[in-house]
């Protein structure tokens, strides 16, 4: 399997993140993770579940998200919005609102940790709605949450128009991305924002020490490979911005962060990211690669098992300094 060329961002692109600079004197680094409080119920008994590959997985709309959504699965995903919140400088919107009476959706909630540390922050929300596939959020939540089952791609149920609405971490997981965007739009109120946060699936080093051969890199050609194979990109973060504006929003804005993998950066709260990244490619490679390899690529077990073990071997190394872009794109509809 050929591996693309990588090429660096440009010096526009990434003028608001400079070049992440290398701690050498990194030692060891602990791992750590992030947890939420919570206060009413969970409104469904949609908790059917399907197990192959020795993983759980959803059963609405089977084989539209190709990742477990087990407790192991939930804990890194958990993992990554702290990830992600950290990369945001401990924010978890860029949009410019002001939630007090807003009402808000978050698309694709996961374990519904976005909504509820969102109730957390902001109780003056006037409502925040976390949809999925999965029933696998908490049944307590703060006041202004609630939870739906529900898939996105079909036509939405609700008739509700929200204030803002919040679309994260859903690379593989959509078949037709400017329909989605389109639907965002027409479900907005006028004078509402949408942000969508994503992080460019190509790795790079700013230093060359990332090679082609790299089993990290190995593991993401496959998994994008696949993922195109079921008509679901693995990378729709550099194209959002145009779908965006194509959709008809105004005020489009595009944002660039840098994920490291690794504890190498000197900077604290990058090194702290990066400690993470390292637990999520050694814990979430088997989820990863068990259906998209196996299923779609025709892998052997065997064979994944040695991309596996690669790939954990590889986000280990210190003097490999791996990083991928995270994009937030906010948009507004035109009053």
């Amino acid at each position: 399997m050929a591996s693309p060329a990588r090429e660096q961002p440009t010096a526009e692109q990434t003028q608001d993140a400079p070049t992440v600079e290398v701690d050498e004197d990194e030692a060891d680094s602990a791992y750590g993770g992030d947890a939420s409080t919570a206060s009413t119920s969970l409104r469904t008994n949609v908790l059917k579940y399907e197990w192959k590959h020795g993983r759980r997985y959803h059963s609405y709309q089977a084989g539209s998200y190709s990742f477990p959504n087990d407790d192991q699965e939930q804990d890194r995903l958990d993992m990554i919005h702290h990830v992600y919140y950290r990369a945001l400088n401990n924010r978890l919107f860029l949009a410019p609102i002001d939630p007090n009476g807003l009402k808000i959706l978050d698309i694709g909630t996961g374990t519904g940790i976005w909504p509820i540390h969102v109730g957390d922050e902001h109780p003056e929300a006037s409502l925040i709605v976390g949809n999925d596939l999965s029933a696998i959020q908490p049944k307590w939540t703060p006041p202004n949450v609630k939870f739906i089952v529900d898939d996105v791609e079909l036509d939405w149920i609700e008739t509700e128009t929200y204030d803002y609405i919040h679309c994260r971490y859903m690379a593989g997981s959509i078949r037709d991305w400017p329909r989605l965007v389109r639907q965002i739009y027409d479900n907005l109120k006028p004078g509402g924002w949408v942000e969508f946060q994503e992080s460019a699936n190509t790795m790079y080093s700013e230093d060359g020490s990332l090679a082609s051969d790299n089993m990290m890199v190995k593991m993401m050609d496959g998994l994008m490979e696949a993922c195109d194979k079921i008509g679901r990109t693995l990378d729709p973060a550099p194209s959002m911005k145009s779908w965006a504006e194509t959709a008809g929003f105004a005020n489009v804005k595009e944002q660039r962060f840098k994920i490291p993998v690794g504890s190498w950066p000197k900077d604290p709260r990058l090194k702290e990211i990066g400690s993470f990244m390292v637990y999520n490619f050694a814990e979430g490679v088997e989820a990863f690669t068990a259906v998209l390899f196996k299923d779609v690529l025709g892998w052997s077990q065997e064979e994944i098992a040695v991309l596996n073990a690669g790939v954990r071997a590889a986000a280990r190394r210190k003097d490999v300094h791996t990083l991928f872009d995270f994009l937030v794109i906010t948009g507004q509809k035109p009053a």
